[in-house]
């Protein structure tokens, strides 16, 4: 049981959730951008303001760990690994895409998601995180929330997830998935968006069984090199 600050910062989305024994207390997330170094800690001084709740209160901060955008995840990082160490607690990191299709799956308890009950039950869940062009970040879980693949960087065409589509529905989620539906046309596509919130549930179970990162060590997973392009101008 524990105070937990969640942030994900791994897309153009911002957000950041404070949460107690798993339960979320209160949220705040923008989609404005990739201003993420100046909301992230305003969004923090607001919510602890919100709940009246210390810094030195606590218990534990955790994190996106990605994949996603490489500034966004070293911002999100950077800074839980900043407050840990100012706070002396400990770092928990959930992948971005368990937290995404944790989103999903309380979405559709809520009955907002957009899928029919006959439509989620037996179906395969595919978080996609976009890596431009018809590449994805993404990982197939089950609607219990089971991740059954690893995290992958996939480019997709009318075969991807054959295996799983000959098996049952695939629905898709994230800012990756509407172009991905144009191409896999059998699958179904949803409104889902990262979330801190997604973060909540998961963190207080890493945190119930110790499993925290270290400070000095822990990096954000990126799946890919970051690659820096060469720019075309000539300099005088």
């Amino acid at each position: 049981m524990a105070l937990i600050l969640s942030i994900e910062t791994g897309t153009d989305i911002c957000s950041v959730a404070l949460a107690k024994d798993g339960e979320l207390m209160a949220l705040r997330e923008s989609d404005e951008g990739r201003d993420h170094a100046k909301k992230v800690a305003l969004f923090v001084d607001e919510l602890l303001k919100e709940t009246g709740v210390q810094p030195d209160d606590l218990d534990a901060i955790a994190v996106g760990k990605g994949p996603g955008s490489y500034t966004g995840l070293r911002i999100g990082v950077s800074f839980a690994k900043g407050m840990c160490y100012a706070l002396d607690i400990p770092l928990i990191a959930i992948g971005s895409l368990d937290a995404l299709t944790e989103v999903a799956r309380e979405d559709f308890d809520a009955g907002i998601l957009d899928l029919e009950d006959n439509e989620w039950a037996g179906a395969y869940l595919v978080p996609m995180v976009d890596a431009r062009r018809m590449e994805v970040y993404t990982q197939i879980f089950s609607t219990s929330g089971d991740s059954l693949t690893d995290v992958s960087a996939e480019v997709i065409d009318a075969e991807s997830f054959s295996e799983w589509r000959q098996k049952g529905r695939i629905v898709l989620f994230g800012n990756g998935a509407q172009k991905c539906a144009e191409v896999l046309d059998d699958a179904l596509c949803v409104s889902v968006s990262p979330s801190a919130r997604g973060i909540v549930r998961l963190a207080e179970e890493a945190f119930n069984a110790s499993r925290f990162e270290d400070l000095a060590y822990f990096e954000p997973f990126y799946l890919k090199d970051f690659v820096v392009i060469p720019s075309k101008k000539k300099l005088l």
